[in-house]
């Protein structure tokens, strides 16, 4: 795995699509944070990617929600498709910041996924 690592807070969270035929499911979330140009909004789309019968996505909607900040380690994934080039963020790890205050969920400091 690599060192690419972001700190921010999840703006949205897609529903998943099934991909390939069904084999694959996919989500897509956004996290946002003030690193952009002279403290402007940068946003980061990932994905995670799991066969149709995994548990990554469900772990990962169980544990993060809209408004909540996060760490997230991710991959960056270029793919060739007809001449075409396509680059993605792939989260392979999402924590809650340690800035964040604690929680009930003893679950919190680190999601299952």
């Amino acid at each position: 795995m690599s060192d690419n690592k972001v700190t921010g807070v999840i703006t949205a969270v897609n529903e998943p699509d099934s991909i390939s035929g069904g084999k694959y499911n996919k989500m897509t979330f956004v996290v946002s944070n003030k690193e952009g140009y002279e403290g402007a909004d940068k946003d980061y789309a990932f994905e995670i990617f799991e066969k149709a019968e995994g548990e990554r996505i469900a772990n990962f909607k169980k544990f993060n929600k809209v408004g909540q900040k996060v760490d997230v380690s991710f991959d960056i994934r270029c793919n060739e498709n007809n001449g075409r080039w396509f680059t993605s963020l792939s989260a392979y790890k999402v924590w809650v910041n340690k800035d964040e205050a604690p929680s009930d969920n003893p679950m919190d400091e680190e999601a299952p996924w």
